[in-house]
Parts: structure tokens; C-alpha cells; sequence
């Protein structure tokens, strides 16, 4: 307890000189979690927001690569339309690994796009200016995140999880993409004798899950993926530059771009020589319509789990415009990628939590999850309601796997609620698609309003 005094009252300092949140509705919460590692990562931020009063809590966990700004505009409009709600998003402990100062001093408008660009990558072809630039961290400072599993995160969001459910409140656990798996393996997991479904009153899937969402391990596979890690770099590299957080710097530095100067020339992001060609059109563009090039799922060269649908490059101009035409605007993209505190790109996410989520596919106690460390122990007595949305991600395979899990669990068909968005939805769009016209947010809705019981304490 004492040790998590100590992590809770520093990083809380250091919250107090962050922006202001976006209204008074959201605040960012640190919650203590012991886990592998020195005491400095004992910890994940919660961004909450809507009523502090609500009785309700939807506690969501982002996917691969991704931070609890994922769910910064979607959880502002669930409060807004279901009452007596508020929605926690987690981000995971590898969030105090990112040097995000710059990007909140620019979020703060201390700074200049051109000067939070010099510091983050301009540096690297500029002769390093400014002196006191980023640096990139060095894998070897910290061998512990090879550990940062699904037992690390799970335990993390159990903690978060017991917070919600104080004073009565109801909690709903989901996720999107591996936070839906997470969500899942959250519901059969076995922390010291109490199956984590008894701490939840509904599961919500946004575009994940286990039991064939995903691809899945063997036990030699796992094996190998373990050897593999020993000696790897402990972090994925999404770009393939050799560098985790590069990722996640574009994306932030792009979306921040965007956001704020949407219509002028990217001529100065366009001319990074680290810009990986595919993500460069041939002609000049506008800051938002380079990161609509790069995200949108007709052009977009990324993997599919970060596709949208969010139109096209218009046909003429100089610098050549976007225009909007799927689900997603490409300001949600912008406002999105582009806001602190809280990004939506993790830059440092652990490989080990995918070994792990892919051993965790069949649910159940094999070889695969006792080699792993997992503990899938009540797959079988989950009985809880579940509400999983699909996109064009897995070729029906998200549905599938979760209506395995209904056919497995004590969960009955009238307490699930499956929904297909695709052909009209990529991975990311339930995050962004225009408010009005989300298909995701209507079913959630109608899942909170029709499918999940109301308030009552929870028994032991």
C-alpha cells in the first residue's frame, strides 16, 4: 500500500500542470497496480468521463497500439446520450514510458506545430535542433516489459474495475479490437479464486474478441514467440523503422496538424524524409488530407486494423483537399489522433500482451494458456450479457467468435446482441464515425437500455 502512495501522490503532481480536460465532465485518475517492474509503472491512467454521480461505469480498453484517447470522442457522446453513465478508458502502464510534454505545451498553444514537429522528428534530419530535443528510448532501460502480458493488464484493469464498481455502481467491461479480447479473458479469468465475470454486469466487443476472432497459437508457436521475445525488442514497431514510437508520433503529429491547420500545405510533414513513402502521395496535399491518405481504407498501405472509412483525395487543387464521403469525417480522424492529454496511440506497446491474447483465443485451460501463464479458469459459467459489433476487419470472424462465447457461457441468446457494420465499417470507424449516424453507438444504446439489468449491489 505504502508503495502505491508513493506512485499515486507523484504522477498526480504531475497531473495538476496538465491542460485543463476538455470540460468538466472528464478528469484523468491515476489507480495504483502493482505488476513487473520498478514502482514508477505501478500504475494506469483512467479517463473518465460524464457524472462523477453516475451509477453506471463503462470501463473500455483499447486495442493494439492504442491508448484511451480511442474513446475520447465516443465516451463524450455515450454520456450524452444515456443518462446516469460514465465511461472509464484505460490507458495501460507502458503510457508513462511517452514523453508527451510537448504535445500538451502545443495542445496548451505554448508552442507551434513547426516547434512540437523539430522536437519530436524534425530533429533527427535538422542537425538536432532544438538542443534539448526528444530522445528515443532504449529498449535495453527496460527488459521488465517483455512481462507486460495479459496477466499485467488484466490485473491493472481489476483494479480499475473493483474502483468502478464502489458504492454499488454498475459496471459494463469492454473493449475494442485486443481490448475486446481483454474484455473476454477479463470475464473467465481467475483472480485468486473469484472469476472475473462476477465483477461485471455486461461485456461489450467492439471489433474483437477470442474463440476465432483472432488468430490463434499453438503451443509451439508460443514457445517460439517467447524464445523470440528474450531477445527482441520488447515493444512492436508498426512503421517498421526500427523504433516503436515512431508510430505513434506520426500519427499524433499528423493528427495534431489536421486538427489545427487542416487546409494548409503538409509540404513540411510531405518532405520528412522518415515519411515512409507509401504514406506519401505523389503531389502536395493538406494536412488533412495526408492523414485521411494515410488511414482511409482505399489508400491507406497500414495494416487493416487501422483503416477507416473516410472518403477521398478531391480530384484537383493545389495543395490537393480531402473530401469526406464514408462514415467517418475526417475531423473525428484529426480531433482524434490530435488531442492530450490522453493520445490514442500507444508508442510503446508490449509484444507480450499479443502472445499472450493469441494463446488466450480457445478460452479454456489447454497447453497453450498453462505454458503462457493465463488463467481461464470460468469460461464456462460467464453469465453475463454481451453485446459484440463487427466491422469489415475479420471477414465475419469477430460475430462467430462471439456467438462461441454465448454458445459456451451461461449468457442466453436473448441476453446477446450481435450487430454486423460491415461492409460500411472499418476497424477504427465505430471510434470515429459521425455521431449522428454511429451504427455502433446505437446499438450500445440499445444494449445498455434493454439487454443490461439495472443498478443492484452486488453480491459476494
Amino acid at each position: 500500500m505504502k508503495r502505491h502512495c508513493v506512485v499515486a501522490l507523484a504522477v498526480l503532481s504531475c497531473l495538476a500542470s496538465a491542460p485543463a480536460a476538455a470540460s468538466a465532465g472528464e478528469r484523468v485518475v491515476v489507480v495504483p497496480s502493482d505488476g513487473p517492474g520498478p514502482p514508477q509503472y505501478d500504475h494506469v491512467y483512467v479517463h473518465e468521463v460524464g457524472p462523477q454521480d453516475a451509477r453506471r461505469v463503462l470501463v473500455l480498453m483499447p486495442g493494439t497500439d492504442g491508448g484511451a484517447g480511442d474513446f475520447a470522442l465516443l465516451a463524450r457522446e455515450i454520456v450524452r446520450r444515456i443518462p446516469n453513465l460514465q465511461v472509464w478508458s484505460i490507458d495501460r502502464r507502458s503510457q508513462a514510458l511517452e514523453a508527451t510534454s510537448m504535445f500538451k505545451r502545443l495542445e496548451a498553444g505554448q508552442v507551434t506545430l513547426q516547434q512540437a514537429f523539430d522536437y519530436y522528428l524534425g530533429w533527427t534530419v535538422n542537425g538536432g535542433t532544438p538542443a534539448n530535443h526528444f530522445q528515443f528510448l532504449d529498449p535495453s532501460s527496460v527488459p521488465f516489459a517483455r512481462e507486460w502480458g495479459m496477466k499485467t493488464a488484466l490485473d491493472d484493469a481489476h483494479r480499475v474495475v473493483q474502483l468502478a464498481g464502489q458504492k454499488g455502481r454498475h459496471v459494463i467491461l469492454g473493449g475494442h479490437s485486443l481490448g475486446a479480447s481483454l474484455a473476454a479473458a477479463y470475464a473467465a479469468w481467475d483472480f485468486n479464486g473469484r472469476p472475473g465475470y462476477k465483477d461485471i454486469d455486461g461485456i461489450v466487443l467492439i471489433d474483437g474478441g477470442l474463440l476465432g476472432s483472432f488468430d490463434a497459437f499453438d503451443l509451439g508457436q508460443a514457445k517460439q514467440a517467447i524464445a523470440d521475445l528474450q531477445s527482441a525488442n520488447p515493444f512492436a514497431d508498426p512503421l517498421g523503422l526500427g523504433i516503436p514510437e515512431t508510430g505513434g508520433l506520426f500519427a499524433e503529429i499528423v493528427g495534431y496538424y489536421a486538427r489545427l491547420a487542416p487546409t494548409s500545405s503538409a509540404a513540411t510533414l510531405q518532405a520528412f524524409p522518415l515519411l515512409p513513402p507509401a504514406l506519401n502521395p505523389p503531389f502536395t496535399v493538406t494536412n488533412r488530407a495526408l492523414l485521411g491518405y494515410a488511414f482511409d481504407r482505399d489508400t491507406s498501405p497500414l495494416a487493416p486494423d487501422l483503416h477507416v472509412n473516410a472518403g477521398g483525395l478531391a480530384t484537383s487543387g493545389t495543395p490537393r483537399d480531402w473530401v469526406d464521403g464514408g462514415v467517418t469525417p475526417i475531423a473525428n480522424l484529426a480531433r482524434l489522433f490530435g488531442h492530450e492529454p490522453g493520445n490514442a496511440v500507444e508508442w510503446y506497446f508490449p509484444k507480450r500482451l499479443t502472445i499472450d491474447t493469441n494463446g488466450a483465443d480457445q478460452m479454456r485451460m489447454n497447453d497453450v494458456a498453462r505454458f503462457l501463464g493465463l488463467r481461464l479458469e470460468y469460461s464456462h459459467e460467464i453469465n453475463v450479457p454481451i453485446y459484440a459489433f463487427q466491422t469489415d476487419l475479420t471477414g465475419g470472424h469477430v460475430l462467430r467468435g462471439a456467438q462461441r462465447l454465448v454458445n459456451q457461457a451461461r449468457t442466453t441468446q436473448k441476453e446477446a446482441l450481435l450487430v454486423n457494420g460491415a461492409p460500411a465499417y472499418s476497424h477504427l470507424d465505430p471510434l470515429t464515425a459521425a455521431a449522428g449516424q454511429n451504427q455502433f453507438l446505437g446499438g450500445l444504446v440499445n444494449f445498455l437500455a434493454h439487454y443490461v439489468k439495472p443498478p443492484t449491489p452486488r453480491g459476494p
